[in-house]
């Protein structure tokens, strides 16, 4: 099974998304590398979260500023197994303390008590990573001051990691996924319409009809890639048109101008008693047909829309079966028409005429003596012909080249005539038949109008 060619918004936008995923990843490792190694910055910031998460603990109670670390920040800041410590202490700027941890570490690592409380302050214990840094960041809670101090030893619980990737996402991950959503959209957004006038293209190329030389496709706002390509395929519209005028003209030409020849031809034949007189009449009545069946490809070839008019198949099937009668009771046939009602069609009648009369002239040629041909019109917009012969053994095949071309080697033009005034009417036709059941061939005139 082919593949479906891929669309261009889904490559543009395919491509758009890699490469803007792939900056994404370039940016967030440029600023993971500053924030990486500036040691101060990132020891910083990672003492003013920590700070700021222990001072959702202060609380009042009794009229009294007290902390009350619940379970969650306890744990967080418990010491696991293994290097490293970390020490708490919170304390008004009076000096009274709230909480503390520690012992003689405090007075290592924090400021005195008798030292006013600061907005914020940092001191390296130890250089290098994990980090090993004291500092504190006070906060107004409650009509005090209280200044919150940590000492984090070894980063034993990796508070700089925690810091690290939030850095990341508040002033990498957000802003930049908003970013590349826009993109997406707008890049989305831009081909759809520009495509638009595209898309009028391929509708009016479909509307486009074979017998209007005069045809082409609107290039008008067209980017200008594409209206090139659009004024390609006008030019070759224009060269087709030419040459389906050419094959027009030759048709029409040579069936018209070998007739007179081949009518006299015949009638000198007639003037001759001998038997190979009578085959060389023979041949040249098949030619004359071929002649008149060319022609009629070419008339349907040349019709234009103005030519359509409403009519009733129900009159031209019982015209068609009166005018032939005569042909088919002399090759020892008989025919019959039925009429259940048909409503009125757009059509072009006399093609329609030469529809039906290649139908009966196959039933009569192709059958043997005996034949019942049975021409129905209805109900509704139908017309049927069918006969009780021995079937279409010799069913044409389309050919490439030739058309429509019997296993036998002949021309099917007869099925080609009544396929091609078929298409012109957008009529469906049904072929049924079978070796010694007959053949009917039924024609669907409901999507005429």
């Amino acid at each position: 099974m082919k593949r479906a060619n891929p669309s261009l918004i889904g490559i543009v936008a395919r491509r758009v998304i890699a490469f803007s995923l792939l900056a994404m990843i370039l940016q967030i490792g440029v600023v993971f590398a500053d924030y990486w190694f500036d040691d101060d910055e990132l020891s910083v910031l990672m003492l003013q979260e920590e700070t700021e998460t222990l001072s959702a603990a202060i609380a009042k109670q009794d009229g009294e500023v007290t902390f009350e670390p619940d379970h969650g920040v306890r744990e967080r800041y418990r010491v696991r197994e293994g290097p490293g410590a970390i020490y708490i202490r919170v304390r008004t700027a009076s000096g009274r303390v709230l909480f503390s941890n520690c012992s003689s570490e405090c007075s290592d690592h924090f400021l005195p008590l008798a030292v006013d409380a600061p907005n914020f302050w940092k001191r390296l214990i130890a250089p290098g990573k994990p980090f090993s840094v004291a500092g504190g960041q006070s906060f107004e809670r409650y009509g005090e001051t209280v200044l919150v101090e940590l000492a984090v030893l070894k980063d034993p619980n990796g508070f700089m990691y925690s810091v690290l990737l939030r850095e990341m996402f508040d002033s990498m991950i957000v802003p930049m996924t908003l970013m590349f959503c826009l993109v997406i959209g707008a890049t989305i957004w831009s081909i759809r319409s520009a495509l638009n006038p595209v898309a009028a293209a391929v509708r009016a190329a479909d509307a486009i009809d074979p017998r209007d030389g005069t045809a082409r496709l609107p290039s008008s706002h067209m980017p200008e890639e594409i209206e090139r390509l659009v004024a390609a395929v006008n030019r070759l519209l224009a060269r087709v048109a030419d040459l389906i005028q050419a094959q027009k003209v030759f048709s029409s030409s040579i069936a018209h101008e070998i007739r007179t020849p081949v009518s006299i031809a015949r009638m000198e034949l007639s003037r001759i008693a001998d038997p190979r007189a009578r085959n060389a009449e023979r041949d040249l009545d098949a030619l004359t047909h071929i002649l008149e069946q060319l022609t009629s490809l070419a008339r349907a070839d040349a019709v234009d829309a103005s030519a359509f008019q409403s009519a009733s198949l129900s009159a031209i099937g019982a015209e068609v079966a009166q005018m032939t009668a005569p042909f088919v009771f002399d090759n020892a046939k008989t025919i019959e028409f039925i009429d259940h009602g048909t409503p009125p069609v757009r059509m072009i009648a006399p093609l329609v005429e030469n529809m039906l009369r290649n139908l009966i002239e196959n039933a009569v040629k192709h059958n043997p003596a005996g034949t019942r041909i049975v021409v129905t019109c209805g109900p509704g917009p139908l017309v049927s012909v069918e006969d009780d012969g021995r079937g279409l053994v010799d069913l044409p095949e389309h050919h490439e080249d030739l058309g429509y071309v019997k296993r036998s080697g002949q021309l099917g033009l007869g099925l080609k005539i009544v396929h091609r005034i078929g298409e012109l009417h957008k009529a469906r036709i049904d072929i049924t038949t079978a070796s010694g059941q007959g053949t009917k061939i039924a024609i669907d005139f409901a999507a005429a109008g």
